[in-house]
C-alpha cells in the first residue's frame, strides 16, 4: 500500500476520545471482518492491527497499523459494505468511536477532516488494485449485464477484480468451488457471497449503496439527479444544516462522470476526468452528511400534507419538504440499422478507461459535434485507437468549444467526416463496421467500437406533469414561467417563483434538465449551488405561513 503514515495526536485524541471507548484487544481478534455491513471508527493506541483481504483461500496482508494509527476507509462515510478484515496481530488496546459520532466529527472538525479523509480518499484509491478480489465479477466479455456490472462499480469507485468466462484459465475452478453453473452467468462473487446474474440494484443493495440503509423517510431536501448540479445542491444543502438526501438512477456523476478528461473547469488548468470530479463531490456530500443513494430511480412524484413525495422503482415512498429535480438529458439512440443488437458488445454512451481497454486500439467510430463527443474522440485517440468523428452538420463550429476543435483538428489519429450519418451495423457476436452515408453515398468503415454522443432528451417523464415544460420536455422555471403555467396556489402563497423554482411550488429544477440552462459542468455545478438558496427561501415562506 502506497499510504503514507498520518497519525493521530494528542490533541486529536482528545477531540475524539469522549465520543468513543477504549477497548483491550487480544491478538486474533478481528475488529471488524470482510463483507460487515458496516463499523466502527478505530484509533490504536498500542498493539498492532494488521489489515487483510481474503484471496485464493488466504488471508493476503494490505497494510500494518501501530499506535497511533487509525484504521478505516471511504465506506464509513458512505456505508457501504466492509472490503477488509481488521486482525490484531499484537495485543493492545484501541478507541472505537461509533459510525454516526465519527460522521459528525468529519462535519465539524475541518483540520483533523482534513487528515482522515485525505487518507481514506489513498487507502480506496489503493483498495482499487490492493483489494480487487473482494469483489470478483465473472462473465463474457461479450454480456451487456457484465459490461453494465462492471461500468455500475467503476462509476461508483468500488474494488473489483474482472475475470473474463471466455478467457481466464481460473474461472472454472472458481465456478466449481460456488457451484455456479455457466447459464447463471455474469455473477459477483463478494465477501463470499454469490449473486448470480444480479442487476445493478440489487448488487447495489447488497453492498450497501440503497436507500434501504437510510433510517429516515422525510428530508427537508431530496435531490433527484446525481450529476455536478445535484451533487453540487446536496454539499450545499448537508452544509447548511438542511437534512438532504441525494438519488441518482444510475450511478454518481451523471454524464459528467463518464468524460474522459473536462479542460475547460475552472481551477483545473490541467484538466480532470469527469470521474474524478464528480467522485470528489459525492465524498464531499456526505464529509457533510448527505445521505446518498445509488442505484434508485424516481417514477412519480405527488404532494402530500404539505411535502412533495416521492416513489421509486421498488415501491419505497420517500418525502421531501423541497425536491431538487437534476437529471439532466439522456444521449438519443442513433436510428441504424442492427443498433440494438451491438449495444454493449460494440456499440457504447460514454469513454472511459473501461471502454477504452474494451477497444484496445482498434479503429472507433465517435458520432456528436458536442464538447462530449470531443472529449472522448481525444481520449480514445490518445489510448492509441485510430478514432473517426462522424457529424451531420458541414462542422464543428456549431456545438463544440474551439479547444476541443483544434485538438481534434491536429491530432493525428483522428478523422473527421462531416455531413455524414451512420445508417447501418455489421458484425457476428462483435460489431466490425459500419455503413456510412455521406457526400458521396454509401461506404463501410471497419469498427470495433461506436461512441454515441447525439443529441439529448431530458429524463423528466418522472416529473408526472407536476411542472410545466417546453415544447421539447425541458422544465420551465422562475422568469420563463407564464401566467398561464402558474395555478391558483400561487395566488394563495403571494408570491412569485423563485430563482429555479417550476410552477410547482418547492420543486426547483437545475441543470440540463431545466429549460435554457448552458449544458456545461460549471454552470450545473452553479445553478445546483445556487438553488439552495432559494430552497431556504421557500422553506423560510411555509414557516412564516404555519407560524
Amino acid at each position: 500500500m502506497t499510504e503514507e503514515t498520518p497519525t493521530i495526536n494528542a490533541a486529536e485524541l482528545a477531540i475524539l476520545e469522549p465520543l468513543g471507548t477504549r477497548r483491550p484487544v487480544e491478538a486474533g481478534d478481528y475488529l471488524y471482518r470482510e463483507g460487515d455491513a458496516s463499523y466502527d471508527f478505530y484509533v490504536v493506541l498500542s498493539g498492532l492491527v494488521e489489515i487483510t483481504v481474503a484471496a485464493d483461500g488466504e488471508d493476503r496482508l494490505i497494510i500494518s497499523h501501530g499506535a497511533g494509527r487509525f484504521l478505516g476507509e471511504l465506506n464509513l462515510l458512505t456505508g457501504s459494505r466492509v472490503f477488509v478484515s481488521a486482525r490484531v496481530a499484537e495485543a493492545g488496546e484501541v478507541l472505537a468511536v461509533p459510525a454516526a459520532a465519527f460522521r459528525r466529527i468529519i462535519a465539524t472538525q475541518p483540520e483533523l477532516s482534513d487528515k482522515i479523509l485525505a487518507a481514506f480518499i489513498a487507502r480506496r484509491s489503493d483498495l482499487l488494485q490492493g483489494a480487487a478480489v473482494a469483489t470478483r465479477v465473472i462473465g463474457s466479455r461479450y454480456s451487456a449485464e457484465a459490461l453494465q456490472i462492471r461500468e455500475f462499480l467503476a462509476r461508483c469507485h468500488l474494488p473489483y477484480e474482472w475475470l473474463d468466462a471466455d478467457a481466464d484459465a481460473q474461472v472454472d475452478d472458481l465456478l466449481r468451488q460456488f457451484s455456479v453453473e455457466p447459464s447463471e452467468l455474469p455473477v459477483v462473487i463478494s465477501s463470499g457471497t454469490v449473486l448470480r446474474r444480479p442487476s445493478t440494484g440489487v448488487l447495489a443493495e447488497f453492498l450497501g449503496l440503497t436507500i434501504g440503509r437510510v433510517p429516515d423517510r422525510c428530508f427537508d431536501l431530496v435531490i433527484v439527479g446525481g450529476g455536478p448540479a445535484g451533487l453540487a445542491a446536496a454539499v450545499y444543502g448537508a452544509s447548511e444544516g438542511l437534512r438532504t438526501l441525494g438519488l441518482d438512477m444510475v450511478a454518481p456523476g451523471g454524464q459528467a462522470g463518464t468524460s474522459s478528461r473536462i479542460e475547460n473547469y475552472f481551477g483545473f488548468p490541467l484538466g480532470i476526468s469527469g470521474g474524478d470530479l464528480t467522485g470528489r463531490g459525492f465524498i464531499q456530500a456526505e464529509k457533510f452528511g448527505a445521505q446518498m443513494s445509488t442505484p434508485c430511480a424516481v417514477v412519480a412524484l405527488t404532494e402530500e400534507a404539505g411535502h412533495l413525495t416521492l416513489e421509486l422503482a421498488d415501491g419505497t415512498m420517500v418525502a421531501g419538504r423541497a425536491v431538487i429535480a437534476a437529471t439532466g438529458a439522456q444521449y438519443r439512440r442513433i436510428e441504424a440499422d442492427r443498433l440494438a443488437e451491438f449495444e454493449s458488445r460494440g456499440v457504447y454512451y460514454a469513454a472511459t478507461d473501461l471502454e477504452a481497454r474494451l477497444c484496445a486500439g482498434s479503429p472507433v467510430v465517435v458520432v456528436g459535434g458536442g464538447n462530449s463527443a470531443g472529449q472522448a474522440a481525444v481520449f480514445l485517440a490518445d489510448q492509441g485507437s485510430p478514432v473517426t468523428v462522424v457529424i451531420r452538420g458541414p462542422d464543428l463550429t456549431a456545438s463544440m468549444s474551439r479547444y476541443l476543435i483544434d485538438r481534434l483538428e491536429g491530432h493525428p489519429h483522428i478523422t473527421i467526416l462531416s455531413q455524414t450519418q451512420v445508417v447501418g451495423l455489421e458484425g457476428g457476436e462483435i460489431l466490425t463496421a459500419l455503413r456510412l452515408a455521406g457526400p458521396s453515398g454509401e461506404t463501410t468503415l471497419p469498427c470495433a467500437a461506436l461512441f454515441s454522443f447525439i443529441g439529448a432528451d431530458p429524463q423528466s417523464r418522472w416529473l408526472c406533469g407536476k411542472a410545466a415544460m417546453d415544447s421539447r420536455g425541458f422544465v420551465l422555471t422562475d422568469r420563463a414561467l407564464t401566467a398561464e403555467d402558474l395555478d391558483r396556489q400561487w395566488e394563495v402563497l403571494g408570491r412569485d417563483p423563485l430563482p429555479f423554482e417550476t410552477s410547482c411550488p418547492g420543486l426547483f429544477a437545475v441543470g440540463d434538465l431545466r429549460s435554457g440552462s448552458m449544458k456545461r459542468v460549471a454552470s450545473a455545478v452553479g445553478e445546483g449551488s445556487a438553488a439552495v438558496r432559494s430552497v431556504h427561501d421557500h422553506l423560510a415562506f411555509v414557516a412564516q405561513r404555519t407560524a
